[in-house]
């Protein structure tokens, strides 16, 4: 679905360092906080602005017994943010100990609080794009200062006070800082296609849960498509009692789901797909295409030509009370209608339709689609929403009141703009297509080379992160999403400016870590993949294997796995992580042995290297801890050869996995042979390098699914190595 995505990596502000805990200067004209050798911060996403102070507000036990960390409101609060500030207190508890809480989460402070917030209005009672998202922290050796004009921006808030808080010397600190924050763009979004694979509430809950983290504001669930329908509709029961598999939302988990994401600042925008991707639809009732009936839900993923008749009045009947039903449900102003990827030929091939389009004067399935989006909106407005759709949507038929989510790219989402449409990006950020995050962050809605005009780029809402199903399962949801998102929610929340790759990966990392305490299991789901893989069997040399591999993206696994909706998703490819932390890793220990070695693009484009990825960890290792390091991590892999091989012969689910295991240690060969002639100065002998980069070529092919995410730098290590005599 939505496949053939083009790909672009494409107020004062002032950013934070990815060394000391200086200002970055990256944007023309931000002001220059005085650098200092404080320790950096690991903000994510990027404040707007953020000044370091001198100092900071300390709590530490005194007199003998825990010191305690206390909060008040100034002005107004409501149950949801009372409810925010006391998960907020629960995690902090966990970062600092909870000591510092002692019983006073639920017991606001009479005098002199730890934290004072300010929150003017409670905001409004259903949650809407314009609404008012913007805070102030400021933190000094007395005390934090939360101000916001809703208790919207101060739950975003809250997330920046706890990204703050460290342990130090026994002591919970939170260093001093004058912040003031507003987001880039008004819909930062991430969609979940639960129609592929069904995804429990818990999972859907926790995925919330980190989408607050990360200051992401529109859940977009994607609750219908050939594979099921998943939405419980009382009016309608054979859509999720004939057409789910039995695995489906009630309405009241709909509304638990509703509720949990309005607490948490998030809006809800359910998408139920149509004209097209309508197997599920029609199979239950096929009154919706009687010529075409379904008998099965389609197991193989991909393209059906399944597709309502739009020529019948009962079709708009049967929508009409569909969307009546669930616009109750959810109450947010935007209804997505997918409107993506309709199989016209269908629609020509039925002589009902065919004399139809005929008597309309339409001679393309487009201009028959852009009708029916004609009778769709109007229905829509007789229930107080708006459309939200796919590309496929913009017609200037339609009114300048929808919404186009662009899956083709910048150029397709540009083109509605100078028509006058709102839009969001999602080309970029499709998670299955494995990107890694440097790709992801660096891609921008409105990207700073734009042709529109200033007035045009207001139309940009922002973006949307999407991860469809075909490949992947409540197991390895969490990995496949995380914490990749939250690189991307750092471009929709951040000032274009934020460009520095490097430390985004520093400030990823850490940020990694506190998403597992929120809930996910981005990093423990694949440990207990890999455990299970090799079931009674230590895990160390599967781990060592994994570190550096990743998922290859979703068109070169479809060819070599067609998965389905029973398809076992616990092979190798689904216990590895994409854009591991190995990439930067080696890519740091190399580039401080090698320096400015050129790697040349390989003579076969099937080996294309990608280098959005391979940026060094900062800081940099010394030449001599590189050495070590490398010398260290290349013996491992090696270690973990034997012992892989080993287990490949006895656990029939890693079977495919051999090829790759002795791949890594030929890549261990290759790269303690290179330090040996870096080391000692000496001149490989003729051949050698021809040798070691046909084993990095061969690593680079395709096998199990999964690609090595070191080889540039092994390549540029070789070459380091080549040219030892010519250095000296």
């Amino acid at each position: 679905m939505k496949r053939n995505i083009p790909g672009r990596a494409s107020s004062t502000v002032v950013l934070l360092a990815g060394t000391l805990a200086v200002m970055m200067a990256a944007v023309p004209g931000a002001a220059q906080a005085p650098s200092s050798p404080q320790a950096p911060l690991a903000l994510m996403p990027l404040p707007s602005s953020i000044t370091r102070g001198g100092g900071a507000f300390t709590v530490t036990p005194a007199g003998g017994g825990p010191s305690t960390f206390t909060y008040n409101y100034g002005q107004t609060h409501d149950a949801r943010l009372e409810a925010a500030v006391r998960r907020a207190l629960i995690r902090l508890g966990r970062t600092c100990g909870g000591e510092v809480l002692r019983s006073t989460i639920d017991h606001p402070a009479p005098t002199n609080p730890s934290l004072l917030i300010n929150v003017a209005g409670p905001g409004e009672p259903v949650q809407t794009i314009d609404e008012d998202e913007s805070y102030q922290l400021s933190v000094t050796g007395q005390g934090a200062t939360l101000t916001a004009a809703t208790g919207l921006g101060a739950m975003h808030g809250l997330e920046t006070l706890l990204q703050l808080a460290t342990m130090e010397q026994g002591a919970c600190v939170f260093p001093a800082v004058t912040i003031s924050d507003v987001p880039r763009f008004r819909w930062r979004g991430f969609m979940l296609d639960v129609s592929r694979h069904f995804e429990p509430v818990a999972a859907v809950e926790r995925t919330l849960d980190g989408m607050a983290a990360a200051k992401l504001n529109v859940f977009h669930w994607h609750l219908s498509d050939d594979q099921s329908f998943r939405a419980e509709s009382k009016k309608f029961p054979r859509l999720t009692g004939v057409a789910s598999e039995g695995e489906f939302y009630t309405q009241d988990q709909l509304r638990e789901v509703v509720a949990y994401a309005r607490a948490r600042g998030i809006r809800v925008v359910p998408e139920f797909d149509m004209p097209g991707h309508g197997s599920s639809w029609i199979m239950a009732y096929p009154q919706l295409n009687p010529p075409a009936p379904i008998a099965t839900l389609p197991v193989v993923y991909g393209m059906t030509t399944a597709v309502l008749d739009p020529t019948r009045k009962s079709t708009y009947k049967f929508i009409n009370t569909l969307v009546e039903e669930m616009g109750r449900i959810f109450p947010d102003a935007y209804f997505h209608v997918g409107g993506d990827e309709v199989r016209g030929e269908a629609w020509l091939a039925d002589p009902q339709i065919a004399a139809f389009m005929k008597k309309k004067g339409y001679t393309k399935p487009a201009q028959l689609q852009a009708w029916f989006n004609q009778q769709l909106e109007d229905i829509l407005k007789k229930h107080n929403k708006k459309m939200i759709g796919w590309d496929e949507i913009l017609d200037p038929a339609l009114p300048k009141t929808i919404l186009i989510q662009s899956w083709r790219g910048e150029a397709s989402l540009s083109e509605g703009a100078r028509q006058g449409y709102q839009g969001i990006l999602s080309a970029p950020y499709y998670l299955d297509g494995q990107k890694n995050s440097a790709q992801m962050f660096l891609a921008d809605p409105i990207p700073a080379d734009t042709t529109l005009t200033a007035d045009l780029q207001k139309l940009i809402l922002g973006g949307e992160v999407c991860m469809w199903a075909e490949q992947l399962n409540t197991e390895t949801m969490d990995s496949r999403v995380w914490p990749r998102t939250m690189a991307v929610a750092e471009r929709f929340w951040s000032p274009r400016g934020d460009r520095d790759v490097s430390d985004m990966y520093r400030r990823l990392r850490i940020n990694s870590l506190k998403l597992e305490d929120v809930g996910l299991r981005h990093i423990s789901g694949p440990e207990t993949v890999r455990r299970n893989l090799l079931l009674e069997r230590d895990p160390q040399a599967l781990d060592v294997l994994a570190s550096v591999l990743e998922p290859v993206d979703f068109h070169e696994r479809s060819k070599l796995q067609h998965t389905n909706g029973w398809t076992a998703l616990d092979r190798l490819v689904d216990a590895v992580v994409p854009d591991p932390r190995s990439r930067q890793q080696v890519a740091g220990e190399v580039d401080a042995i090698a320096g400015d070695t050129r790697v040349p693009a390989p003579s076969d484009p099937k080996l294309g290297l990608d280098l959005s990825g391979d940026v060094p960890e900062d800081p940099m290792p010394s030449s001599e801890a590189a050495f070590h390091r490398l010398r260290q991590r290349f013996l491992s892999w090696q270690s973990a050869e034997t012992r892989l091989l080993e287990e490949v012969q006895q656990t029939p689910r890693l079977s495919d996995a051999a090829v790759r295991a002795e791949q890594l240690g030929e890549l261990a060969g290759v790269g303690l042979s290179s330090l040996a002639y870096l080391e000692s100065h000496t001149v490989p002998p003729a051949g050698w390098q021809a040798q070691q980069m046909s084993i990095l070529d061969a690593a680079a092919q395709p096998s199990a699914l999964v690609r090595f995410t070191v080889l540039y730098s092994m390549r540029k290590l070789v070459l380091a190595a080549a040219q030892t005599g010519h250095a000296n």
